[in-house]
């Protein structure tokens, strides 16, 4: 009897302890913890650690979900909600369900880009499910999925290296359809890249726009550092024969400041003869983009460091190719290093931070350093991402949060005479804001914590 006492109090603690150690390696390598020890795992033992120890963690698991979907072809239906926010304005809240499994940040439910075209609202996931819906009201009617080809050009190879490999943005005009992605040009070597295709409500055939031949080595670089999610890849419509497009820097810095690199830049793609222009430079990974025709500028945001977030404004009639508008990165940044995960042997994290501000020194002013100054700064970090236009001088942009604040807002404001930020107005939605739209007094919001779009009606009181 002893004996058999003994051996389940052998057999609990076992389990016990095998219990803890898998709880443990979860919450080290799948969480926001423990940096320090994970900085001691390389990204390659990560995704051996979730293959076999939580497949349901790697990356490819929720992708192979997503295409699988897109090959069945199904509808997308939706759950619809609402809340009041801060406002008094009341968000109507249409969550994707099922088809959205793999997000871009968040492992799950889903990320994805929004427009209209004949006012049937598109959705295009991270992972390349295309969709439209006339009426989000009409509980009859569900997304109806296009065919596509997107997955020819990035796939599961691509996403199952990480979550964040993904499609970056959707445009619609003049009868096209356009994607931005992350192309593996090389074998881990990567930059941001263009599809084009006929708009069709049945199938659509992508062909590539524009791909650049550099490309930036996930593992082999000038800085030892890589993030992937530092692509930009904002698409807007310029004029009738060109697009511009934001590529960011994949944390190597210095591109930023290479006027022979695309990386750190907004370009402008003429899309009938497939060259382009740099429009501005000097920029980290920019998120949101407007081209306000009326006032012939641009509004750019993009994601600083540890802080140092922006608002910026590109004046159209002062672009020059002999002098590109420069904004400053990496040399002016209110921001700060953070983040010390390169693969300095021997070098510790002091040294490698004080490196660091030696080559890229983030002083606290542009204009003193000849950069062109945002036009807001947030610090800390807001995550900031798309920024739209909702009336005459009026602005909003949206925000993903970060770790420490967890802010996901929208941020509504005016610009003055002078071009300056008046009356700025935070509104939480409780959410990472991925993507906006305004349309017909409506400002249309996908929200990727749930995989939902959000309706807000600006014309009501």
């Amino acid at each position: 009897m002893k004996k058999k006492l003994n051996l389940k109090f052998l057999i609990f603690l076992v389990s016990t302890i095998t219990l803890i150690i898998y709880l443990f390696i979860n919450f080290m390598v799948i969480g926001d913890h423990f940096d320090d020890l994970k900085r001691l795992l390389t990204n390659e033992q990560k995704l051996l650690i979730k293959k076999y120890i939580f497949p349901h963690k790697h990356p490819s698991y929720q992708s192979k979900k997503e295409l699988k979907f897109i090959q069945e072809g199904k509808d997308l239906e939706i759950i619809k909600s609402s809340i009041e926010l801060s406002n008094s304005k009341i968000l109507e809240k249409y969550k994707l369900t099922p088809g959205l499994y793999a997000g871009i940040s968040n492992l799950k439910p889903g990320s994805a880009y929004i427009d209209f075209f004949e006012n049937n609202l598109f959705v295009l996931s991270s992972r390349g499910v295309l969709a439209f819906k006339k009426d989000l009201t009409d509980d009859e009617i569900n997304f109806k999925q296009i065919k596509n080809n997107i997955n020819d050009f990035i796939g599961l190879k691509q996403f199952g290296k990480s979550i964040k490999y993904s499609l970056k943005d959707l445009l619609i005009f003049n009868e096209r359809i356009y994607v931005s992605f992350t192309e593996e040009i090389k074998e881990d070597c990567w930059n941001t890249s263009a599809l084009y295709g006929e708009i069709n409500y049945e199938s659509i055939t992508f062909k590539k726009l524009f791909s650049s031949t550099e490309c930036i080595h996930a593992k082999n670089n000038v800085d030892e550092e890589w993030e992937i999610h530092q692509s930009g890849g904002r698409l807007v419509h310029f004029d009738k024969n060109h697009i511009l497009l934001t590529v960011g820097e994949y944390r190597s810095r210095h591109l930023a400041q290479n006027k022979t690199s695309i990386n750190g830049k907004i370009i402008k793609i003429d899309i009938n003869k497939n060259d382009y222009e740099i429009i501005s430079m000097g920029h980290r990974n920019p998120q949101g983009l407007y081209f306000d025709r009326d006032n012939n500028f641009i509004l750019e945001t993009e994601h600083g460091p540890t802080g140092g977030d922006e608002i910026n404004l590109i004046e159209v009639s002062k672009i020059d190719n002999d002098k590109i508008l420069n904004y400053g990165w990496p040399i002016s940044s209110y921001g700060e290093h953070g983040n010390l995960n390169g693969n300095y042997i021997g070098v510790t994290d002091e040294e490698k931070l004080k490196k660091k501000y030696e080559k890229y020194p983030f002083y606290k002013s542009h204009s003193k350093f000849g950069f062109i100054e945002p036009l807001k700064a947030y610090v800390p970090s807001i995550g900031i991402s798309e920024i739209v236009k909702i009336g005459k001088n009026r602005y909003v942009h949206g925000s993903m949060g970060n770790v420490r604040d967890g802010d996901k807002s929208l941020y509504f404001f005016e610009l003055d005479d002078e071009k300056k930020i008046i009356n700025l107005e935070q509104v939480k939605v409780f959410e990472r804001i991925r993507d906006l739209k305004f349309h017909n007094s409506k400002l249309f919001l996908f929200m990727e914590d749930t995989a939902s779009i959000g309706v807000i009606n600006l014309n009501e009181n």
